[in-house]
């Protein structure tokens, strides 16, 4: 069974103050889950496993907006999505998604209140319900933590299952350092290693387009690449407009729109009227095109659905008609073998 290992980015800061006799006390700020969360954009965090294989894991911040984060987890065997949220003194997991190899933005999605992971007033003996199944509580404020980065005075959240024990180790401007997972027959740790900035997600995509036969498609796959807050629609425009050999979508086209639909699995595509303007092609090789768009985007997203409109209506050229609601289906079928 894969093992997937959340990962939250969360720093511990703790204030003192010295008097001298004769001054004035001052009040000790609170501390706040503000205090224990910094964002910090196209980083790349790598964490070491001992236990399990896919204890070894990294992870990237895909979009950040407001008081929610986007965040992807590679553990070398699925990549995860997690959405998590500040809110009324609560740092809350809303969302996970295994299995999402494509980069799109979920943080707007409407959610349930999900698991509280840090909980206000950050102080030894503060508990809450993690779940229905599990409790979590503060149980130390400096823990000293040794890592391949050096030693670190952590805070220690010690959450308590049924079957399992899991305790997470947050140090000031690291955020999370240590993960420890124990069951009866097994112990399971993650520790921080290395953090690189300055350092996008890469990825590849599949670029499917017609073969000067006119009946075959080819593929070539692209490398691409994306910061934090990169929308998808600008990333693959972009690479395919960069392979102009291949004339997938025309130089002035622009994709309006570019929305996966978890609820239907599929995808929905608006291009502007450049795409059919500019096209210039034949009955034959205008269905070619379409089968290359629709299978570049239907691999890409690991759907077998896509929907294409032009300027949010139906697509109507000389040769080809596609109905408002019908579906390009990927088909890989006549693909040369490479």
């Amino acid at each position: 069974m894969k093992k997937i290992f959340l990962i939250l980015i969360v720093l511990a800061t703790v204030t003192s103050c010295n008097l001298t006799p004769g001054e004035p006390s001052e009040e000790v700020p609170e501390l706040t889950i503000e205090d224990y969360y910094p964002i910090i954009e196209n980083a790349k965090y790598f964490y070491e496993g001992k236990g399990n294989e896919y204890a070894t894991y990294t992870v990237f911040v895909d979009y950040v907006e407001g008081n929610k984060i986007q965040t992807r987890t590679n553990n070398g065997g699925t990549e995860t999505i997690n959405v998590v949220e500040i809110e009324d003194g609560q740092l809350r997991l809303l969302f996970t998604r295994g299995e999402t190899y494509f980069r799109h933005n979920f943080l707007n999605n409407e959610y349930e209140d999900g698991k509280i992971l840090l909980k206000e007033p950050l102080e030894v003996g503060a508990r809450w319900d993690y779940d229905e199944d599990a409790t979590a509580e503060i149980t130390d404020l400096s823990k000293e933590v040794v890592t391949p980065q050096g030693n670190f005075e952590a805070i220690e959240v010690t959450i308590d299952g049924e079957y399992t024990q899991i305790i997470n180790y947050y140090a000031k401007d690291k955020g999370l350092i240590k993960t420890l997972s124990f069951t009866d027959d097994f112990e399971v740790s993650s520790t921080l290693s290395s953090v690189e900035e300055n350092a996008p997600l890469m990825q590849t995509i599949t670029l499917y387009y017609p073969d000067v036969d006119g009946i075959h498609l080819n593929t070539i796959d692209v490398p691409i690449e994306f910061n934090t807050n990169d929308q998808p629609e600008d990333v693959i425009e972009r690479i395919i407009k960069d392979l102009s050999v291949y004339e997938i979508i025309s130089p002035n086209t622009k994709i309006n729109r570019l929305e996966f639909d978890e609820n239907n699995n599929s995808v929905h595509i608006d291009l502007s009227n450049d795409f059919i303007a500019e096209m210039n092609a034949g009955a034959g090789f205008e269905a070619m095109i379409l089968q290359s768009l629709t299978n570049t985007l239907g691999q890409y997203y690991g759907v077998e659905n896509i929907y294409l409109t032009i300027e949010d209506g139906h697509y109507e050229s000389g040769h080809i008609i596609i109905e408002e609601g019908e579906a390009l289906i990927v088909n890989f079928d006549n693909i040369n073998e490479q």
